[in-house]
């Protein structure tokens, strides 16, 4: 056969296509590499990613449901299987995968959205390549260990304002904050120039956008225990730093729902470039910060729009919403803006900005997925003895029982006998069963369910501090925590938590099967195994899990542990105690994935 001549037009036009096409592919590779690497929709498709391989792991609920069913009985002799290693750090609750698809509106799409049990997998969160047992407090202050979390974005961007450094082996914390780059304790002794920072008046504070809680780290030399909360951003883990380091945090957003904390509970409120739009959508931010704010207690804004430039209304909107509140401005200090809230109730009926009671039908305490209200919470009949400068200073309040103890009958009498019962059982933890608890080794320590906080306050004197979790279903004794000068959130623990994985040494739960149903059913909502794989989740290698509950229970517990890979020793009550409770202690084990799975 001969060959086909083309003329020489056509022949150039096919030429050209393909150049076209080649040139195409190019550009689209170049756009796609700077989406990934510099923009926050290269966060999202990567944990888009990471999502689909963690979901390829038990995508059939049937099959999901049966491997449930043998791990309870303990016919499954085989660990749990472990996650990809994308999964190292993975949130259930606040994945960018499914958020992304949600209303922006108020950042409801940046809030807790938790999938549903069948739609988890049940496997075991790996540690990353290189992790190391964290560094032990009060070091750890300063320094973690780079490869337990090398998220470099934080360095990077915010290095030169002191946030964090790479440093060798480790991220170097300095102490410095975007509003305070020479430190947080030049910046606490500004503060205590117009609030009494020093002497036990102020006990609880909540720092808002804490990026990696230095603030809060350093108000503990005070004797101020601050919770520190930041959503899951694109600078990363903030509150995965916070916790290794050895500060109270987690993660969370005020978008629509009111935070998972009572009423009037914390002494300082503070927001530091926190960003938080106080007086939008009709000062419904700064009204929650008012149902937060205990009476006479303090607001600190520091950075926009204190005194900003090209914010004059803004700033000139705050002031006028903390007038209508009655609030008194103190200072206004460059850039940070001190406040104190009344101690009785002041809301004007004629105020800027048309704020009004809630109806007496509010609690405003319930904070569990409750929406935001665009009115004021009413204080209680005994809001003069939880007021800043009439509640006891600390440390004299973590033993005096609260007037809001009376949520439940006797509630006096109830805490007392509590307080003492939780120091008899610490002192057996540490006298007979060896526990680690007032070591080194043990800094951030859950209670999962912690009535009047007991358990905490029984471990005072160590060198530790207790996220007091209270059950969302049941009775709300939260605000008794708080007005003990500790700290602690509503949950429910048929969802999994807002924190990162690995981010607590001690996990203690009394009672473990009745965060599983409705109060007053015998019926569970959820299964034990998904809520030991969460406890896994957030435990650090080499940590430890202590439960009481009655010896059936216990040993459903001991069978699940061997799966979720706990070594488990079940030991007799304190001789003190009556019922008929037993004791797991369990350590989480130090594994790894294959090598031949990175």
């Amino acid at each position: 056969m001969g060959h086909l001549n083309l003329p020489p037009s056509k022949r150039g036009a096919r030429q050209w296509r393909l150049l076209d096409l080649i040139t195409a592919a190019l550009f689209a590779i170049v756009i796609v590499f700077f989406l990934f690497v510099f923009t926050p929709l290269g966060d999202s498709l990567a944990a888009s990613g990471r999502q689909t391989l963690l979901l390829s792991s038990n995508a059939d609920p049937k099959q999901r449901h049966r491997l449930v069913t043998v791990v309870e009985t303990g016919h499954h002799h085989q660990p749990i299987e472990a996650c990809s290693a994308d999964a190292v750090d993975h949130m259930p609750c606040e994945d960018p995968r499914r958020n992304s698809q949600l209303s922006r509106e108020m950042n409801f799409y940046r809030e807790r959205h938790c999938p549903l049990p069948e739609e988890t997998p049940l496997c075991l969160i790996p540690p990353p390549d290189g992790y190391k047992i964290p560094v032990q407090w009060p070091e750890s202050l300063h320094k973690i260990w780079h490869r337990n979390m090398p998220h470099n974005k934080i360095a990077e961007r915010k290095g030169h304002q002191g946030w964090m450094k790479l440093e060798g082996p480790y991220f170097i914390f300095p102490g410095g904050g975007t509003m305070f780059p020479d430190g947080a304790v030049q910046y606490i002794e500004k503060l205590g120039q117009y609030i009494p920072i020093s002497g036990g008046t102020l006990r609880t504070a909540l720092d808002m956008g804490c990026g990696v809680a230095s603030f809060g780290g350093y108000l503990l030399n005070e004797g101020i225990l601050t919770m520190s909360f930041a959503p899951r951003d694109s600078h990363k883990s903030q509150i995965q730093f916070a916790l290794e380091r050895g500060i109270p945090a987690f993660v969370a957003m005020l978008g629509t729902r009111r935070l998972p904390f009572p009423a009037f509970s914390f002494d300082l409120m503070h927001c530091s470039r926190c960003l938080i739009p106080f007086t939008a959508y009709n000062a419904t931010y700064f009204i929650e910060v008012d149902r937060l704010l205990r009476p006479g207690g303090y607001l600190v804004i520091s950075g926009p729009p204190v005194e900003w430039a090209n914010q004059d209304k803004e700033w000139a909107d705050l002031q006028a919403v903390a007038r209508a509140l009655c609030y008194e401005l103190i200072v206004v200090d460059g850039n940070t803006a001190v406040w104190k809230k009344p101690i009785d109730l002041c809301l004007p009926n004629q105020n800027e900005f048309g704020l009004q009671l809630c109806d007496e039908s509010d609690v405003p305490s319930a904070a569990w997925y409750f929406k935001l209200k665009k009115c004021v919470s009413r204080m209680s009949s005994v809001k003069g003895e939880f007021a800043v400068g009439r509640i006891s200073k600390w440390p004299a309040r973590l033993t005096t029982a609260p007037s809001r103890a009376l949520v439940m009958k006797n509630g006096i009498d109830v805490f007392e006998a509590d307080t003492r019962r939780w120091a008899r059982r610490v002192a057996y933890y540490k006298n007979s069963l060896n526990l680690k608890l007032g070591t080194s080794a043990v800094r951030n320590i859950m209670d999962m369910n912690a009535f009047f906080g007991g358990f905490a306050a029984a471990l005072k004197a160590d060198p530790m501090w207790v996220m007091n979790v209270v059950p969302a279903r049941k009775l709300s004794t939260l605000s008794v925590i708080y007005d003990r000068g500790l700290i602690g959130v509503y949950h429910d623990w048929c969802e999994p938590f807002s924190t990162y994985p690995r981010t607590y040494d001690f996990i203690h739960v009394t009672d473990i099967e009745s965060l599983l149903k409705n109060p007053g059913s015998s019926k569970n909502r959820c299964n034990l195994v998904d809520l030991m794989v969460e406890m896994d989740r957030i435990l650090r290698p080499k940590g430890t899990v202590v439960i009481r509950d009655s010896p059936e229970v216990i040993d459903k517990v001991a069978r699940i542990a061997r799966a979720v890979r706990w070594t488990a020793t079940i030991h007799e009550k304190e001789p003190e105690s009556n019922g008929r409770e037993k004791i797991l202690v369990a350590t989480k084990t130090f594994w790894k994935l294959p090598s031949a799975s990175h």
